[in-house]
């Protein structure tokens, strides 16, 4: 990935990387809290707080997604470093990626975001950070 340019490096910093932890674990909390006033605007800081928690592994390690990877990059990185045993925990965030862009860039079709659809994703994002929170814990801190 750092051939092809979706990764670079970066200075590697674990105060970064729990600095992101700690913003993730913010928008898990507002998300909830704004679920049913603004479901869009809680879906993308529930899909921020999982981007956020990806991010923070590869901050740790010295990477994070160029312009041209992106949020996919960061997912595809972290699940291959830690698909065993982990990826059932972190495949929810792709589906949540494109349902995110549906709600940011709907079109005629696209369905209305709901508090419902939010409040079922709030767990599957927290499981996202514990597990982001837990590979910190086991790294090396730079």
């Amino acid at each position: 990935m750092l051939e092809s340019g979706e990764l670079e490096r970066v200075q590697a910093s674990r105060e970064h990387a729990d600095r992101l932890v700690d913003q993730a674990r913010r928008h898990l909390e507002s998300a909830e809290k704004i679920c049913d006033s603004d479901p869009e605007g809680a879906y993308d800081t529930l899909y921020d707080a999982g981007r956020k928690a990806l991010w923070a592994v590869l901050a740790n390690q010295g990477l994070r997604p160029s312009h041209r990877g992106g949020h996919l990059a960061a997912y595809h990185a972290v699940r291959a470093q830690l698909d065993p045993p982990m990826g059932r925990q972190l495949r929810p965030f792709d589906r949540m990626r494109r349902q995110r862009r549906d709600a940011e860039y709907p079109q005629i079709d696209t369905p209305e975001m709901v508090p419902s659809d939010v409040r079922a994703d709030i767990p599957k994002i927290s499981e996202i950070v514990d597990v982001a929170a837990r590979v910190l814990d086991t790294m090396p801190v730079y």
